[in-house]
């Protein structure tokens, strides 16, 4: 154990301890169907749903799977943006004792192969404009079945008759798929599936409910196992965090994708958990964004930077109500002070700064929403949530640094994974005496409140200095006329490394690399100051908005290469 100052921050509403009970995610979706069996659960595109008919739909997903002979442990595989499907086979595949894998909608054939031959999945349900994909690698997995469903089937008269000459339009195809064979189409599968409770036996801490695979920027992707424990201790201390939200009175925008760990228990479990109303969107739309929190009021809008930076940056802002938005917590990526300063401005609400990882259901710190400004830094991802432990960690070593020291944060929790799916070497690489290893630098300062200095990979060393991207990237985006930007190192003949930026400036705003340098030097000592500025009208991202770093840097060996060639 460790010394915890950071406690000594801890409003008194927040308990230092976590507090849950010990029974299956899919549990809570049935306590809140007793308990406000007509309540709305999940809204979407104009249509409401009932707990009452979410958790009838479950059920019948759960007898339908059962009915193809999925059973306890087996893994069933979801392929779907936010929609009511995904939420209904989630705790589905909960209710029949099978292991949910998380699949990405964007995923490529390959991609997509290697997750199902990796986790072994029997069954995947798929969005309509996805089955060629899918049926393209069925013969090389182990899948038995494949559940075809569309964004109509859930969309309001007359929106469901309207949307497939629309989906023609923009993807140039019509899907037609029948019901038979290893196809099941679901609109066919819920008139016929048995509306029955299905008994099975789970051990809380140890059954797997989830498979998330991490995205592989080191090595072929990960399949983390979450526990039940694991993701309902972590939803448990987001339902602590934010003490002010009343359970069945809250609504909870849900932009971030299910198929993301982080969306999936700030929106969908903790929306269970809480009884209360989700929003949900296909995919990050701003248009759609102002007009779903104008008129269905969020109260939570769990989110990354970049939905931040995108809602504040566009045009129409200022005809649409936010005010009902009274917590966001953001993750995934760095949250510049402006963006947090800026949306609290606008929304009246609290817009702090989170951290953690897959590997960890996903949270471990955060800020806190509602106490004063004595017990949050500018800059820092706050203490660690109720439960956990962490301890910034140097290398080879179990003892932890000295205040101030930049090392890597380790942690401790009831959340923390069971470890990675079939890989028993890389999940002992990845623990270090009882404590999990990050993969992120950072330090304390003397309260213990943390900050991230950045990946460890993602480390610039450039002449022998080491240059952390993230304090660059601080310093680009209090630039006026920038609106994102992410730096990277770059393979350098001379210093081994240098530091390049790229830049996605605000609509209408300009300026040149000299300006942008001498403003960087100014800020910055010079070993810190990039070299090269890339001008871009967009970033590659994550489905959640996360910069992809990796990508660029991978972009930038390519172009060596080809110079090489071509010499």
């Amino acid at each position: 154990m460790i010394n915890k100052p950071w406690l000594s921050l801890y409003p008194p509403e927040i308990s230092a301890k976590v507090s849950y009970e010990k029974i299956p995610i899919h549990e809570y979706l049935t306590r809140a169907y007793k308990a406000s069996p007509d309540k709305i659960a999940i809204h979407f595109m104009g249509k409401n749903i009932t707990y009452r008919e979410f958790y009838q739909s479950t059920l019948k997903f759960a007898n339908y799977l059962r009915s193809l002979g999925i059973e306890k442990g087996d893994r069933v595989a979801i392929m779907l943006p936010n929609c009511p499907q995904s939420a209904i086979a989630y705790f589905g595949i909960l209710y029949s004792g099978a292991i949910v894998v998380q699949t990405n909608p964007l995923y490529t054939e390959r991609e997509l192969k290697y997750q199902m031959v990796n986790s072994g999945a029997k069954a995947i349900i798929a969005l309509d404009l996805l089955y060629p994909r899918v049926t393209n690698i069925v013969k090389e997995t182990s899948l038995e079945h494949v559940i075809i469903t569309g964004i109509k089937d859930y969309l309001p008269f007359p929106k469901n008759v309207i949307y497939p000459f629309i989906q023609k339009k923009e993807h140039g195809i019509s899907i037609k798929v029948e019901h038979r064979g290893i196809n099941h189409l679901y609109t066919e599968m819920m008139k016929i599936a048995k509306e029955e409770p299905i008994r099975t036996v789970f051990d809380f801490e140890e059954d797997i409910a989830l498979l998330q695979y991490t995205g592989g920027t080191t090595g072929p992707p990960k399949g983390v196992m979450l526990t039940h424990k694991n993701l309902v201790s972590n939803t448990a201390m987001c339902e602590q965090w934010l003490y002010k939200s009343k359970r069945g009175e809250g609504v909870v925008l849900g932009m971030l994708p299910f198929f993301h760990v982080y969306g999936m228990t700030t929106v969908l479990i903790l929306t269970v958990m809480m009884n209360n109303k989700m929003v949900l969107m296909p995919k990050p739309d701003m248009d759609l964004a102002l007009k779903m929190i104008d008129k269905q009021k969020p109260t939570l809008f769990p989110g990354a930077p970049t939905m931040y930076i995108g809602l504040l940056n566009h045009p129409k802002i200022g005809k649409y109500d936010l005010s009902s938005i009274s917590a966001c917590i953001s993750g995934s990526a760095t949250l510049p002070i402006e963006v947090k300063d800026k949306f609290e401005k606008v929304t009246g609400g609290k817009l702090v700064e989170g951290y953690g990882l897959t590997e960890t259901s996903p949270v471990t710190h955060a800020n806190f929403v509602w106490a004063g400004a004595e017990h949050n830094e500018k800059g820092s991802v706050g203490v660690p949530w109720p439960g956990t432990e962490a301890c910034i960690l140097g290398p080879e070593t179990s003892k932890p640094l000295a205040i101030g020291e930049i090392g890597e944060i380790a942690v401790k929790g009831p959340q923390v994974m069971k470890g990675y799916w079939q890989m028993p070497e890389e999940t002992a690489a990845t623990f270090r005496d009882g404590w999990l290893l990050t993969g992120d630098l950072g330090y304390m300062d003397e309260k213990e409140r943390f900050y991230i200095a950045d990946r460890k990979k993602d480390m610039i060393i450039a002449s022998g200095f080491n240059i952390y991207p993230r304090e660059v990237e601080e310093v680009l985006y209090e630039h006026d006329a920038i609106l994102e930007c992410v730096v990277a190192g770059v393979p350098d003949a001379y210093r081994g490394e240098t530091v390049k930026a790229y830049i996605v400036l605000k609509e209408g705003a300009s300026v040149t690399e000299e300006a942008l340098d001498k403003y960087c030097r100014e800020q910055l000592a010079a070993y810190k100051a990039p070299r090269f500025y890339e001008f871009r009208d967009e970033l590659p991202k994550t489905a959640v908005g996360k910069i992809l770093r990796r990508t660029l840097i991978e972009e930038e060996k390519k172009k060596m290469n080809q110079d090489l060639v071509n010499s």
